[in-house]
């Protein structure tokens, strides 16, 4: 059962601890060595498009992805990839020595169209009764980037769960990372905003076995008030509402992002 404490002094006390101080926490040292240079150069790859490049400064890959503790020589998948903002950056970065796999939404447009844009990538399915996402305890990391709302929707979030849990190897880890809902209000089990409340993720993901490891303040967003008349799709990069009041939400900027990390025992 999911309990969320809403202890909303300890939740601003943290969000006061620099993501740095963080990082430090997760022996972000012992990680960066050998592996920070080969990141930047694929964050910094001119083969990606122009338009995920332009996005770096709301979703600070190169410092997410640090916080992962995602190596070249790892197996990772990465979960409902959509246009591909991260997977640029990770086949890239795994191809030599790694394995990068994309677990897409069951349908054929999806596959498709995922395989016209990355050709070579491997492709495995999750949804719809479908949770095997690799052979149990093949991967080191199971990324998820602002899906978890997605799955809260439709009912699937515990065998979602549990299917990255039986993927991953003992000891691998999991980074999720999605819309925050405000803390002092009661979680809408459907996401049908798109907010989750970080209390409620964690909560989530350790009834599904996992260890919390910690959290990054790395794309927070304090002008997101979370309260939008077509909820977190109001704001950049979708504009829901079009034109109207087009530039306020520009100026509000992309939403306020809890970004979580945890561990198979």
């Amino acid at each position: 059962m999911v309990q969320c404490d809403g202890d909303d002094k300890m939740r601003r006390v943290r969000r006061m601890v620099a993501s740095a101080a963080i990082l430090t926490g997760l022996s972000l040292p012992s990680w960066a060595d050998g592996n920070t240079d080969a990141l930047k150069a694929a964050v910094g790859s001119p083969a990606r498009s122009a338009a995920f490049v332009a996005r770096d400064t709301a979703r600070h890959p190169l410092a997410e992805l640090q916080f992962f503790q995602v190596k070249p020589t790892d197996t990772v998948i990465e979960i409902w990839p959509g246009g591909g903002y991260w997977t640029q950056i990770l086949i890239p970065y795994l191809k030599q020595h790694g394995r990068y796999i994309a677990a897409l939404p069951p349908s054929a447009q999806a596959a498709a169209s995922f395989r016209n844009n990355f050709p070579d990538a491997r492709q495995t399915v999750l949804g719809n009764g479908q949770y095997d996402i690799a052979k149990a305890g093949t991967a080191d990391v199971v990324l998820t980037f602002r899906n978890l709302h997605d799955w809260m929707e439709t009912g699937e979030t515990r065998q979602v769960l549990q299917g990255f849990f039986a993927a991953l190897k003992p000891g691998g880890l999991l980074g999720i990372e999605d819309h925050r809902a405000r803390a002092d209000q009661p979680q809408d089990t459907h996401a049908v905003s798109g907010y989750v409340r970080q209390d409620y993720a964690i909560a989530l993901a350790r009834d599904s076995g996992f260890v919390f490891m910690g959290s990054s303040e790395i794309d927070a967003n304090p002008r997101d008030s979370t309260h939008w008349p077509k909820g977190v799709w109001t704001l950049p990069p979708v504009f829901a509402l079009g034109a109207k009041d087009h530039a306020v939400y520009a100026a509000v900027g992309e939403a306020d992002n809890f970004v979580l990390l945890f561990r198979k025992p």
